[in-house]
């Protein structure tokens, strides 16, 4: 009994000594995942600028290719503030019933240098979703191009970060109830993809159609700048989607092989079916077909293998295609640069193939083809989810802010062109 007695208060003291290492086991920092997360950041952002920026510049006409490029840069920098302030506190703070987070991160409170997330710094971690957060109200100016304010962007950006990012993301990636439901979104096809597509649509439909359109022909000023910043978003998607495993390691780079496949395989779809259908195959039209390759993929990426990857991008190579030349003439919108049928229309086919292709062996969750079909109505599920939410929300924001400034440019604005009128600049 006294070696007894002697026994448990050594072992409370063993206890109380390691707890901290007990608790601190899936909160370690690793040198290696870091490394790979400090370059996923930069690849990100790489991709609104210049990546973005120059894809959209050389899509519109001469006389707003500055604007574009203007309002990519500015967001970038609003974006970045209202993160640090409390967006990410919203996104990533601690779950409140499933809808936000807290706010004890507001003002980045308690991120410090020792603060890990899972085996990164926090900051790295926080920096990482920032990029995110940052390309994805830069993709809706694709659908408003040539025609927006620049004050009214930057209202709506600011309250669309606030009231529709932010709590979506929180709902898929932040311990919402979404992510809590079962929906598999990777690296953004509900969060960013489907989320810019849907604001873009709205915007588009509430502005209506650019002076002209679509009787004046509106060609692209410069498809080399298209072409080179589409190379750049490739590029820059590895981080994208790799990057999301927050970790160096075999589902980062199966992410990474699944990207370049599916790109691959919706670029040539989209080029062989243009080909088929108008005689001649564009540099426009593959550098958009790889677009929408890569958006389609983002979902899918940590869940799906090789060949999932390649019925992906064929299968978004084929539907945006239609979405863009079809049913956009159809409809009759003037979404400027397809932010709708490349970004919406790819993050829809993207997300729901998720629950086809899913693969335990990859992502822990299996889809139909592995006999969950289930999986598929968990997918659709968010994805009608995330359309409801922005669409309502995103038609709200654009109302109050065309109350307080306006959001269309007056007619000899628009005619002269928004890059000498609205920034004093023209493209030399």
């Amino acid at each position: 009994m006294k070696s007894l007695k002697r026994i448990v208060p050594g072992l409370g003291v063993l206890l109380l000594v390691s707890a901290p290492q007990i608790a601190l086991a899936a909160d370690k920092l690793d040198t290696g995942d870091t490394a790979w997360m400090l370059t996923s950041t930069a690849l990100v952002l790489l991709m609104t600028i210049p990546g973005l920026s120059l894809f959209y510049a050389g899509m519109v006409r001469a006389k707003n290719a500055l604007s574009v490029m203007m309002q990519c840069f500015t967001i970038t920098c609003l974006v970045t503030v209202l993160w640090a302030l409390y967006a990410y506190a919203v996104a990533f703070g601690d779950d409140v019933n499933g809808i936000m987070g807290s706010l004890s991160k507001a003002f980045m409170a308690g991120v410090g240098v020792a603060t890990v997330k899972g085996s990164i710094p926090e900051t790295v971690f926080s920096m990482f979703q920032l990029t995110f957060a940052i390309i994805t109200p830069a993709l809706i100016v694709g659908a408003f191009a040539e025609r927006m304010k620049f004050s009214a962007m930057v209202w709506f950006m600011g309250l669309w970060l606030t009231f529709v990012y932010a709590p979506i993301a929180h709902w898929v990636w932040g311990g919402g109830w979404l992510g809590s439901d079962g929906v598999l979104d990777f690296a953004g096809g509900t969060v960013v993809h489907i989320n810019a597509g849907v604001a873009g649509l709205v915007a588009a439909l509430i502005m209506g159609k650019r002076r002209g359109f679509p009787q004046t022909p509106m060609k692209p000023s410069n498809l080399v700048l298209t072409v080179v910043g589409a190379g750049m978003l490739w590029v820059g998607w590895f981080g994208f989607n790799a990057g999301s495993e927050l970790a160096a390691d075999g589902v980062a780079g199966m992410a990474m092989a699944v990207t370049q496949i599916a790109t691959a395989a919706a670029a040539l779809t989209w080029m062989f079916v243009e080909w088929i259908g108008h005689g001649k195959p564009s540099a426009l039209g593959v550098a958009s077909g790889a677009v929408a390759g890569l958006v389609a993929i983002t979902p899918a990426s940590g869940f799906v293998g090789p060949m999932g990857a390649i019925a992906i991008g064929f299968a978004a190579g084929f539907i945006c295609y239609f979405s863009v030349v079809k049913m956009k003439p159809a409809f009759g919108y003037d979404d400027s640069l397809d932010a709708f049928g490349v970004h919406a229309v790819g993050g829809i086919v993207g997300a729901i193939l998720t629950g086809v292709f899913a693969k335990e062996a990859i992502g822990g969750t299996a889809g139909l083809l592995e006999g969950n079909p289930g999986q598929v109505i968990t997918q659709i599920y968010g994805v009608v989810a995330t359309i409801v939410w922005c669409g309502v929300v995103s038609f709200i924001i654009l109302k109050i802010v065309d109350v307080i400034v306006g959001l269309r440019v007056s007619r000899e604005v628009e005619v002269e062109g928004l890059d000498i009128n609205l920034h004093g600049e023209v493209l030399q």
